[in-house]
């Protein structure tokens, strides 16, 4: 299920366009994310790859990151991105607030994000089953306290990921069609 309420895409030929596959933990952003690049042929970077070790440690002892943590990765995928001025990149990414999104909207080129959803207790299901990921369930909250919902203006969509991940591909394969079309409302 997509969010029809979101601001109309306008497609621009002449700049490279970047996907940020954003959301919480365990939301589905890397199966989404790897299938999409492998469909549209896009290099792909997961943001969790770019944190410095300092990150990583505070989030493996189970303390939430600070804006000042962020600002740092938030940069370093920025400029991956305007790096990928072939045809675009696929990047997953919490994204979790708009400053964020914003620094990540400075990237060369045209962002979208797609903004995967779950809904809580199959999120923390998929979370207690998971292995050999440095982030732990228990900042699960910590997330959803500080996650804002993608504003009007912003150049996204909301994706449900409460079915089969074919459905939430599929979504976002439509939905990507149509911005190509730039026939989004």
């Amino acid at each position: 299920m997509t969010s029809p309420d979101l601001k109309p895409i306008r497609p621009r030929p002449d700049a490279p366009r970047h996907l940020v596959v954003m959301g919480v933990s365990g939301s589905g952003k890397s199966t989404l994310a790897l299938e999409l690049a492998d469909r549209l042929g896009l290099p792909m970077a997961e943001a969790d790859e770019f944190h410095p070790p300092e990150n990583i440690e505070k989030m493996s002892q189970q303390i939430p990151l600070t804006d000042e943590d962020r600002w740092p990765w938030l940069r370093t995928l920025r400029d991956w991105m305007s790096e990928q001025t072939a045809g675009g990149s696929i990047i997953t990414c919490s994204a979790l607030r708009r400053s964020y999104r914003d620094v990540l909207r400075e990237a060369h080129g045209q962002v979208l994000f797609l903004h995967v959803t779950v809904d809580t207790p199959r999120l923390t299901g998929r979370l207690a089953h998971r292995s050999g990921h440095f982030m732990p369930a228990s900042l699960l909250d910590s997330q959803l306290a500080t996650l804002e919902a993608l504003h009007a203006d912003e150049d996204g969509v909301v994706l449900s990921n409460d079915g089969s991940i074919e459905d939430l591909i599929d979504s976002a394969s439509a939905w990507l069609a149509k911005s190509e079309e730039g026939s989004l409302r």
